[in-house]
Formats: C-alpha cells, sequence, structure tokens
C-alpha cells in the first residue's frame, strides 16, 4: 500500500472532523458521543500538518463547514415544507449556515497553527481549551447567536459525563473537551498522560456530583400536554375552537391528582387571549372549572401611536381570574423576525401566523404558589445567559415551552431537548418542558430526562415530585468571568507565543 501523501491525509482529517461531529451529535442514524473527542483532535492535526496559519484556517472551516451543515440538515425542513422553498433552494440554507459556523473552527485551526512554533506542546493544549471556550461564548453572542451544537452537548445522554457545566458552564466544559482533544494530539507522552487525566477527573467529578442530593426547597406536581396540532392548520381561525378543546381533553383526565401547573405549549392558543372571543371563553372557563392555573403559550400584543407591537407570550391564568405573561425575549431569525425586512418575499412565507414579532421586556419569572417559573421560550433554551437571567430574578424552576413541529421527524427535536438539559445542569434547577409534537419532558437539575414523550403523538404526561431548588450552582455564581477569563488567558497565551517566536526568529 502506498503511503498517503500530505494532500490525502489533509482530506482524510477534513472528513474524520465531519463524520465525528455529525455521529457525536443526536442524528437518525446512529451515535457514539465520545466521538466528539474526535473534533478537537482532528483540528489539531490539521492545524499541526498545515504549511501555514492560512491553509490552517481554510482546512478549519471546510471541516467545521461540512460538520455543521450535516448535523443541520433538518434546517431545510422548515424552509421546504412551511416556507414555501423548492428543495433546490432549501437545501443550501444548512450549507450556508455550515459555512458560517466554520469560520469559528477556521479560526481555532489558525490559533493552533499560528501558535504551535511559540508554545509547547502542554501550553499549547491550555490555549486549545480556553480558546475554544471564547469561540463558543463568541458563537452564542455574535450575530444575534447561534449556540445549537456546543461540544459539551454530545455528552448528554451521559449526564454523570456533563456535571462540569454546574462548575464551568457548557461553553467551559466544550473547552475541557477541546484541551483533551488537542493533547490527545500532541507529541510525546505528557500531553497524552495529561489528556487522561483531565477526562478522567470531568467524569469522576460527574460520577460524584450526578449522586449528591440536590438541596430542595420543596416538590411540585404539574401536567404537561402535547396536542399535536398539525403545524399547516394551527392558524386557521375556523378551527380554534377545536385545538382549544384538544388541549382541554388532554388535560382534564390528568387533574384528579390537583397538579400545581398545567402547562400548554408555545403557541398552543393562536389568538389574541386578551381579546374577548369564544375561544378566550373557553379558557378561561376551562381553568376556573379545574381550579389549576394554567401556563400556555399565545400571542399577544400592546397599541403604539402607529401600530400594535406583536409579542411570544406565555399566559399564566389563574383560578381566582388573575393572569400574567412572559414575552420572548430572544426571537428565531427568518421564524419570528425577518432580518432583512418583511418586504423581501422569499423571508415573509417563513414568519408565523401573525406575522413578525417584537422582542419582549416582560422577562421576570411568572409566580403561582410555590412556582417561580424562570420562562423560556423555545430557541431561547440554547442560550445559556437567558436561563442565568431567569434563576438570578429568582426562578425556582425552568420552565420551557416550545413548538418544533417545523423539524419533522428529523434530529432537530432531539438535539432542543439535549440543549436544554444543559441549562438544567448549570443553574441547578429543575425543567418543566412542553411541546406541541414532541418532546415534551420532564428534567431533573442533574440533566437527567426523567419523563418524554414520543415526538408526533397525542398525548399528556402528569409528573409529580418536581424538584423546587432556590441555592445556585458555582457556575451562575461565576457566569461571565468564566468566558470573559478565558478569552483573555487564551489572547495571552497566544500573544506569548508570538512573542517567543519573534525572539527565536531575530536570534
Amino acid at each position: 500500500m502506498r503511503p498517503i501523501s500530505r494532500p490525502d491525509a489533509g482530506w482524510a482529517l477534513v472528513l474524520l472532523v465531519a463524520a465525528a461531529g455529525f455521529f457525536a451529535f443526536a442524528n437518525p442514524w446512529g451515535r457514539f458521543p465520545a466521538l466528539v473527542l474526535l473534533v478537537p483532535l482532528g483540528l489539531a492535526c490539521i492545524a499541526r500538518q498545515a504549511p501555514t496559519p492560512g491553509k490552517a484556517a481554510k482546512s478549519g472551516w471546510l471541516a467545521g463547514s461540512l460538520g455543521a451543515a450535516a448535523s443541520l440538515y433538518w434546517t431545510a425542513i422548515p424552509g421546504h415544507d412551511f416556507g414555501s422553498l423548492p428543495w433546490v433552494l432549501a437545501v443550501p440554507c444548512p450549507l450556508l449556515l455550515g459555512a458560517v459556523l466554520g469560520l469559528y473552527t477556521a479560526l481555532f485551526c489558525w490559533m493552533l497553527r499560528a501558535a504551535r512554533g511559540g508554545l509547547g506542546p502542554m501550553a499549547l493544549g491550555v490555549m486549545a481549551g480556553l480558546a475554544w471556550t471564547a469561540i463558543e461564548a463568541l458563537r452564542g453572542w455574535l450575530f444575534s447567536g447561534f449556540p445549537w451544537l456546543p461540544l459539551a452537548v454530545a455528552l448528554a445522554p451521559w449526564p454523570a459525563a456533563i456535571q462540569a457545566a454546574g462548575v464551568v458552564g457548557s461553553y467551559g466544559l466544550s473547552g475541557l473537551l477541546a484541551a483533551c482533544g488537542v493533547w490527545s494530539a500532541g507529541p510525546g507522552a505528557a500531553p497524552r498522560v495529561a489528556a487522561c487525566l483531565l477526562a478522567m477527573g470531568v467524569f469522576g467529578y460527574g460520577l460524584w456530583a450526578v449522586e449528591r442530593p440536590v438541596p430542595s426547597t420543596g416538590t411540585v406536581s404539574a401536567v404537561l400536554a402535547q396536542g399535536n396540532i398539525d403545524q399547516a392548520a394551527k392558524w386557521n381561525e375556523e378551527l380554534l375552537p377545536r385545538a382549544v378543546q384538544t388541549y382541554i381533553d388532554l388535560t382534564a383526565p390528568l387533574l384528579a391528582a390537583s397538579p400545581d401547573i398545567v402547562i400548554w405549549p408555545e403557541t398552543s392558543l393562536t389568538f389574541f387571549v386578551q381579546d374577548a372571543s369564544r375561544e378566550s371563553d373557553m379558557v378561561r372557563a376551562f381553568v376556573r372549572k379545574a381550579g389549576v392555573p394554567l401556563l400556555a403559550g399565545a400571542p399577544g400584543y400592546e397599541r403604539t401611536s402607529r401600530e400594535a407591537d406583536i409579542f411570544n407570550r406565555a399566559y399564566l391564568f389563574a383560578p381566582d381570574g388573575g393572569e400574567s405573561h412572559y414575552e420572548k425575549q430572544h426571537l428565531v431569525p427568518f421564524g419570528e423576525y425577518a432580518p432583512f425586512g418583511r418586504d423581501v418575499p422569499i423571508l415573509s412565507f417563513l414568519l408565523q401566523g401573525v406575522g413578525a414579532f417584537t422582542p419582549g421586556v416582560r422577562v421576570a419569572p411568572l409566580r403561582s404558589g410555590r412556582l417561580a417559573m424562570g420562562m423560556l421560550i423555545c430557541y431561547e433554551v440554547i442560550f445559556p445567559e437567558l436561563a442565568q437571567q431567569r434563576v438570578e430574578d429568582g426562578a425556582n424552576i425552568l420552565v420551557s415551552i416550545s413548538n418544533d413541529a417545523w423539524f419533522g421527524r428529523s434530529a432537530a427535536p432531539r438535539q432542543h431537548l439535549e440543549l436544554a438539559t444543559l441549562r438544567c445542569v448549570e443553574q441547578n434547577r429543575s425543567m418543566l418542558r412542553a411541546t406541541n409534537t414532541g418532546i415534551t419532558a420532564l428534567i431533573d437539575p442533574k440533566g437527567r430526562i426523567l419523563s418524554e414523550t414520543a415526538l408526533f403523538t397525542q398525548t399528556a404526561m402528569a409528573v409529580s415530585g418536581v424538584t423546587l431548588v432556590s441555592e445556585t450552582s458555582p457556575y451562575h455564581r461565576l457566569h461571565g468571568w468564566i468566558e470573559a477569563g478565558a478569552a483573555l488567558a487564551a489572547l495571552a497565551l497566544f500573544l506569548r507565543s508570538a512573542i517567543t517566536t519573534k525572539r527565536e526568529r531575530d536570534t
């Protein structure tokens, strides 16, 4: 067999990184979470074999782009099924998104190659871990943010492996995985030993932490309804009474145990409940009769001097007639607002039934009895800073209402759910998650999915013994400092490398 040439080896590494990322994350064909370590390992090998930092960045971009596009293949589905795009226009969506996300792996490879001459293998691994932490944080913020596939979420099926997120956050845990990968690729025994020790330390801590009792302030029970209402029909005004009745019929049989809260999904009510209507009367009459608070997603509006601002809200209806609401703060580009304006025809088709939403300002926890519910509507659950703020405002439980019907029977609902588990670990909070078509779930503060429903089933789930927690996690207290500190430390090591390299050239 002829030896592998340098170009062949480069392509092999690109494909290795892309395939490892795809099969480490949730996908329809097969999964092995530990493959996630091959992503930073492969990128480190790409950087090591590249003749220049620019070449390393190019190969790193290609590897990251292919891996992201493959894992996010499902982004083509809403464009085709609900955005009226032909497949020839929908299929490029994940490719374009992958091309953008590949810029972050390009930056990582460029830094590794540029710093290689001035840092030893051990220091290079440290810089890699710090840089990856900072890069994931940047990806979660830049251009409205898209922190969908952090390295850490690949390990969500193994709760013991993600407990470190309660100390360093999901971005920090991803950084630890990146350091392990880069050390594993480094020359000599010391980096490989360091990689093994770090991996054992992360997992060993997780085994201890996952069994450590949660300092609970009490427990509650809930009913979570999954209406499985057809996305194409849910905004049809003629079908609104039937949709409301569907949720009532699903919920009513589970009220005998007097749950503390009933939760219906995001936009389960596709009408303005603040206006008088038959459907609004049905909802309020149900709450009065049941004697149990109802939390349900619905659009809302506020009149301005010129027109009405529309919000994606979560309404809390109390049996005594009291009402409060939360407004979605971080909206989905192209799904809830058109970044380039509503006058672009190809974008306006993608907006939900009421059109473009306005970012909300009423984001305080919704309170009912012992419950202080930190709300995260759909896409918001992928952002660590939003869960952080809800707990900072006093939430003793997180509640996520979502509508993943857009994505069909793809990997997206599972990926979305697993991102929610990271928020639970980071903030030391349980989460009640109600969705229109699945996956509806109960997640404990350790990120364990205790109950879940199947996709595209019409069902309701009663859960009890749901833990309420007031104590904050180490990560909650360190949030922001970890990401900023990682960025500054990575920059300091990179500058040290540049200075060392320059001195060696000058001597």
